[in-house]
């Protein structure tokens, strides 16, 4: 008796980058590194989003800052350079099928991908709504100064 294992087909999901730094507590006067539970610059996939609520929080599977897989719900704000992406990693297929994703195609992962990056970029601008610390690391001030960055005070 022997037991095949069943590889999952790949997938077309949507890939992001965690952002580097965030805004975080009164008026975003502060700078966390990453999400509570990715690293900043970390990949994950976004497997599910909530059109209901204008697509603020999506569901990802990515490596936690402890470096197992999880499935986690974030602010798409929190996510940076959304893309299509082909997917053959087991893991992530696996946890993308446990919780019941549905196939796209590569120009449904481009369009949902596309729509993700313009409101994560406007939940970023709107979400603390006051001025940006000084020297500020967040994404938005991080992309507008270029790849080397703001170096801090």
């Amino acid at each position: 008796m022997t037991v095949e294992s069943v590889e999952p087909e790949p997938l077309w999901l949507v890939a992001a980058n965690v952002v580097r730094w965030r805004r975080y507590g009164d008026g975003g006067q502060e700078l966390r590194p990453g999400t509570k539970s990715y690293r900043g610059g970390a990949k994950v996939y976004v497997v599910d989003t909530y059109p209901g609520m204008a697509h603020e929080q999506v569901t990802t599977i990515g490596r936690a800052r402890i470096g197992r897989w999880i499935t986690v719900d974030t602010g798409s704000r929190h996510l940076h350079t959304f893309r299509a992406k082909q997917v053959f990693a087991p893991a992530v297929l696996r946890r993308a099928d446990a919780i019941g994703v549905r196939p796209r195609t590569r120009e449904g992962a481009e369009e949902l991908a596309a729509l993700l990056e313009r409101l994560a970029a406007e939940y970023r601008e709107t979400h603390h709504g006051a001025p940006h610390p000084t020297p500020c690391l967040c994404h938005t001030c991080l992309t507008a100064a270029g790849p080397e960055g703001v170096t801090p005070a």
